[in-house]
């Protein structure tokens, strides 16, 4: 079996959704209790952390497009791409939380790309 571009391009779109769901995690990791007297005294404290809930849609929803992706290629190519999760990351969290880059996490992004890029030239 081959991996169709389609394939690819449906596991990029998984990991560019994906990669909102730790933003989402990291706003409502603020407001997060397991404090279990707080839960006993309010059991829905943990319904109104919206920022988690949504960070947990955002990963089941990124999860549909990579088992769609799965159906036009090899697990073997399409795995490995979803690496590209962390640059997302990094790059919405200085948009989304002011975080900084420094040179060493650019290196990381640069070493997952080649990784990226190696194991997708073996995709025929």
């Amino acid at each position: 079996m081959t991996t169709d571009l389609l394939g690819v391009g449906l596991v990029l779109l998984g990991t560019l959704i994906g990669a909102l769901g730790p933003i989402f995690m990291k706003k409502g990791a603020e407001k997060f209790t397991i404090n279990p007297i707080k839960i006993l005294k309010n059991p829905l404290i943990i319904l109104k952390n919206y920022n988690a809930i949504i960070g947990c849609g955002l990963f089941g929803f990124s999860a549909i497009f990579f088992v769609w992706g799965l159906r036009h290629g090899e697990l073997s190519v399409l795995y490995p791409i979803t690496s590209v999760t962390y640059i997302w990351t990094c790059l919405w969290s200085t948009k989304l939380l002011n975080e900084k880059m420094n040179r060493s996490k650019w290196i990381g992004i640069a070493w997952i790309l080649l990784g990226v890029v190696l194991i997708g030239l073996g995709r025929a």
